[in-house]
């Protein structure tokens, strides 16, 4: 992709340490003098003297490179004057303003579709570029680099919350190349991420089929065991069928008992469930403490303990505590009350067909969510097999599954380097390392083309930069307001 690209021909000293030399015919300027910036100041509220809106929030921009009428916006009012200036047009660049992590500053979103209902909420800044001084698109990508963007980083100001000053965002400092040319960068740079991004698409593809033949080669051990000429019995539940005919079905009341423990220090590991990771340590999942475990009071866990997300946004996660530590309160501590090897039946709970019977169950609207109520969960009935063929299936799922771990690993190590590789790419063209304008105007046109391609599979496959995420429920939220 990068192939016969050279450096410029010519360079001069920016004047900015960081940034180091740049193409000798380009301009080094704050943003201030490149773009008019209007500060939202738009609640998620509705007022009966209002006008109605779709507001385009903090999480529409973290989430979405591109604003687009593909995005369901949240309903909401705000006055006409408030609609007429934060009202997003096609080419501007919004950035978010406050966040709970420094790093999670001035993450931008080219915006692509504009309406007349359509405004900028808390916790943005809007950006315009001065026409023909600066272009949107190339706006946008300056801001995705590193370079720039370490600059929003190390001007947000908080503890526990972080955010940006009106001067600290004109204040930093941009290469700027000619107006034409930032067309040419664009061009490259659009072409370019369209075919990482389709690279890394067929990765995820293959990894999701790769986790449906790890899931039913578990699913098989799990309910009919290891012997295939074993001798079944109907097990009386739809999700199971039939199991064999030594094995007990039991209600899970008489599997495991609920345990509130809550700490009284606060100094025990910080730990969070990720639906890759399984229940580690927060630091490897997050940079940051956890807001709910910022105090004391959140529950304790032991090692072997199961742990239950019962909250609907990721109804029916669970993972098994290898260490002790404290928790979100909103989950479910779950401890053994018989002797049995309890990874055997984190495999049995986290099988999509059981995971469905924990679904159907839930009830009860609580803060807006769903939630499975330990009564409810102590009725669902799981398969039973003696403590050694617990034993042993749990051995063989490690055994059978290990090459597709092993090639799920090396595939999502690859998507990684493509994403590395992607933010160095922009970095490099964007600070005047590479000179793209020759190869611009020699890519095939085929833009058009490819772009409707990449829509329909993203909408077929949903948001492709799906990252495994924190799951506890007070990071799913966006800013408070």
């Amino acid at each position: 992709m990068t192939s016969g690209l050279k450096p410029y021909p010519a360079y001069k000293d920016s004047g900015v340490p960081w940034l180091g030399t740049v193409p000798e015919h380009w301009e080094i300027r704050r943003l201030r003098n490149t773009v008019e910036m209007r500060v939202s100041n738009v609640d998620k509220h509705t007022n009966e003297h209002e006008v109605p809106i779709r507001l385009c929030n903090y999480i529409d921009v973290y989430k979405n490179e591109r604003i687009t009428d593909r995005i369901t916006f949240m309903r909401a009012t705000a006055s006409r004057d408030e609609i007429a200036h934060f009202r997003p047009e096609s080419g501007d660049v919004l950035i978010t303003k406050d966040s709970e992590m420094w790093n999670d500053i001035g993450v931008p979103a080219l915006v692509e579709y504009t309406a007349s209902d359509l405004v900028c909420g808390y916790h943005l800044a809007l950006l315009r570029p001065f026409k023909g001084l600066m272009d949107g698109g190339y706006l946008f990508r300056a801001l995705q680099s590193p370079p720039v963007a370490y600059q929003f980083h190390v001007s947000a100001n908080g503890v526990t919350r972080y955010g940006l000053s009106h001067d600290a965002i004109k204040s930093v400092v941009l290469p700027v190349p000619p107006f034409p040319e930032q067309a040419a960068i664009i061009r490259f740079l659009d072409h370019a991420d369209r075919r990482i991004r389709r690279y890394i698409r067929a990765k995820q593809k293959l990894i999701k089929l790769l986790e449906e033949q790890k899931q039913a080669i578990i699913h098989r051990a799990v309910t009919r065991g290891l012997d295939p000429n074993v001798r079944l019995k109907p097990s009386g539940v739809e999700w199971l069928g039939e199991v064999p005919e030594s094995w007990e079905i039991l209600r899970t009341r008489y599997l495991f008992r609920e345990v509130d423990c809550r700490s009284k220090a606060g100094t025990e590991t910080h730990l969070s469930m990720s639906q890759k990771l399984g229940l580690v340590p927060s630091s490897m999942v997050e940079q940051r403490t956890l807001v709910s475990l910022s105090y004391t009071g959140a529950k304790l866990c032991e090692e072997d303990d199961l742990v239950l997300n019962r909250l609907k946004a990721h109804l029916g996660v669970f993972a098994l505590a290898r260490q002790s530590g404290v928790i979100s309160p909103d989950y479910t501590v779950l401890r053994k009350i018989r002797p049995m090897v309890v990874q055997y039946f984190e495999h049995v709970l986290r099988c999509p067909a059981c995971r469905g019977e924990l679904r159907v169950r839930a009830k009860g609207i609580v803060e807006g969510f769903w939630r499975l109520y330990t009564d409810d969960f102590y009725n669902i009935r799981l398969p039973v097999p003696s403590e050694n063929d617990q034993r042993q299936i749990v051995d063989a799922i490690d055994v059978a599954t290990e090459s597709i771990r092993a090639t799920i690993r090396q595939n999502e190590q690859e998507i990684a380097l493509l994403r590395e590789y992607r933010t160095l790419l922009i970095a490099d063209v964007v600070t005047g390392k590479l000179d793209v304008r020759d190869a611009a105007q020699h890519l095939q046109a085929e833009a058009e083309e490819l772009e409707l391609l990449d829509d329909v599979e993203a909408l077929a496959d949903g948001e492709e930069d799906g990252e495994d995420a924190d799951l506890d429920p007070t990071q799913e939220k966006p800013p408070d307001e």
